[in-house]
């Protein structure tokens, strides 16, 4: 009986020497979000306020319990000797965040990088978003699942980015399902479709670098805009998806087929499943 006390405490203390493996979160079974890309927001006469109250709305309606937005947010970039009007626009677009009621995360576009100050103003290029909006790339992790919010809003991630995004990777078990929001492409067929020409400027410029940093991972979706159609790119396992715009024209109009919308996604468990939400919208 004395050998077998010892050698079960022997056994016990062995296993205590060793660290816990690290294992990923079990996805709870079911719940939604919305990714509204391509906003933009102006003071312009077409009620885009109303429609991005309108979108929120039915967003909430339909149960998403958070919002992705896919840059463009604001039109600010075209401003000349007008710092009230970028103002204002990024404090009605903050408004909408803190009222939505649910989580809101940006994602910053070419349109949302102000360029009417100098250089070394704090509010010049991203400076506006970031006073308004925080910081133009992060990640947050939402039942199980992990949301990378990537800035391609000038055609490439640089990089202290990339080293960012390197270490955020890393962070995670290689079970982890991961979302990813970019403005500009990974992939898209715009062009091809559009204008019959195969083009760089259908993505961002080093995106096969960046895609290559999710190999060992889990990643299952990528959430596009910028292009204002609505694409579905399925390759290697992951899905890409280019999801309109809840602007559609511009606040004009459908845009070559597709209506002002957005995305609304259904996480259960490890799948997902989408769908185009015409919101209903109408030109005013």
């Amino acid at each position: 009986m004395k050998h077998f006390i010892s050698l079960t405490l022997l056994i016990a203390l062995l296993a205590g020497c060793h660290p816990a493996v690290k294992h990923a979160e079990t996805p709870e079974t079911t719940f939604r979000f919305a990714f509204m890309t391509d906003i933009h927001l102006n003071m312009g006469e077409n009620n885009c306020f109303q429609g991005l109250e309108q979108a929120i709305g039915h967003a909430k309606s339909n149960k998403a319990e958070f919002i992705i937005t896919g840059g463009d947010n604001v039109d600010v970039d075209y401003l000349k000797d007008n710092n009230e009007t970028a103002h204002e626009l990024y404090q009605r677009l903050a408004t909408f965040k803190d009222q939505a009621g649910i989580g809101f995360y940006t994602t910053i576009g070419n349109h949302d990088r102000f360029w009417d100050v100098p250089a070394d103003d704090p509010l010049y290029n991203r400076g506006m978003y970031e006073k308004y909006l925080g910081k133009t790339y992060h990640s947050f992790s939402y039942k199980g699942w992990h949301f990378i919010i990537l800035d391609t809003s000038s055609s490439k991630v640089d990089e202290e980015q990339k080293e960012w995004l390197v270490k955020d990777l890393a962070a995670l078990d290689s079970s982890t399902p991961i979302v990813v929001s970019t403005h500009v492409p990974f992939l898209s067929v715009y062009y091809p479709v559009l204008s019959g020409e195969y083009t760089s400027r259908d993505t961002f410029s080093n995106f096969k670098e960046i895609l290559d940093l999710f190999e060992g991972k889990n990643l299952k979706l990528v959430l596009q805009g910028h292009m204002h159609l609505y694409e579905e790119i399925k390759v290697k396992g992951i899905q890409f998806i280019t999801a309109g715009a809840v602007s559609a024209s511009w606040w004009g109009g459908s845009y070559h087929g597709t209506e002002e919308g957005y995305l609304l996604v259904e996480i259960n468990g490890n799948d997902f499943t989408w769908e185009y939400v015409d919101y209903g919208w109408e030109v005013k």
